[in-house]
């Protein structure tokens, strides 16, 4: 791996590093069988962007759903904040998330987007090419591109995510009065492959279960580190969703 693929030491390295990722990127589905799939999340105390990111990897049995053990890591980000390049604060804790993890997933579920970014290298295809692994980009706003068609209102409606003439993520409507989600490849993983597997695991909820499972571990890792002795007396606040881009 390349190290400027984790931690580049600048800004030009960085973007170049996302464009060397992107050419990384495979698009086409690579899935083995699937027995164990997984949701990626971080949090941090609100608007701190120099405090540490709490990262968990919420593995889930497939296909009977049972919950396994979250990965969790805690580690002061590397890279500063910069939009369009939060995967180079969040991948780092992901990574040692994963590592933390006994048994590792067949299929990742990301809390941010895949090629959805305008050098299509959103946190689930940065985190998926490291770690050489199926993902999923599953976002909750959109960074680039517009939505062209019309999204219906009923639940898994659906219309293409455009970015500069290429389909780059699907928005859908997961549940009636909601918002949409935006699903997108990270990487071994086909858009429409991506889309299923959303779609399988949304349950009647506007997330997927794996993300839902990887939020709260993360929340939960926060909330705990704020506890530790070493905390006490530093106050706590709010939390911050990952939605790595």
């Amino acid at each position: 791996m390349n190290r400027d693929w984790l931690d580049p030491a600048t800004l030009a390295a960085a973007t170049i590093a996302q464009r060397e990722i992107a050419a990384a990127c495979e698009s086409r589905d690579r899935i083995g069988a699937v027995s164990l799939i997984a949701g990626a999340d971080t949090s941090m105390k609100w608007r701190d962007s120099r405090g540490p990111i709490h990262a968990a990897i919420a593995p889930l049995g497939w296909p009977d759903r049972t919950v396994r053990p979250a990965g969790l890591a805690t580690r002061i980000p590397p890279f500063a904040y910069v939009p369009g390049y939060l995967g180079f604060r969040e991948a780092p804790a992901l990574v040692a998330a994963w590592a933390a993890l006994d048994e590792k997933p067949d299929l990742l579920l990301v809390d941010g987007h895949g090629r959805a970014h305008p050098r299509r290298c959103g946190i689930a295809t940065h985190l998926g090419v490291l770690l050489d692994t199926p993902t999923i980009g599953v976002a909750k706003s959109i960074l680039c591109g517009r939505v062209e068609g019309v999204l219906g209102e009923a639940p898994g409606s659906q219309a293409p995510l455009v970015d500069r003439g290429e389909v780059v993520a699907m928005a859908i409507r997961t549940r009636a009065r909601s918002l949409p989600i935006y699903v997108g490849t990270g990487h071994r993983v086909s858009l429409e492959t991506a889309v299923a597997w959303v779609m399988s695991l949304t349950e009647g909820r506007r997330l997927p279960l794996t993300t839902r499972l990887a939020h709260d571990a993360a929340n939960a890792a926060r909330v705990a580190y704020a506890s530790s002795p070493s905390e006490m007396g530093r106050g706590t606040a709010g939390e911050a969703g990952g939605g790595g881009v």
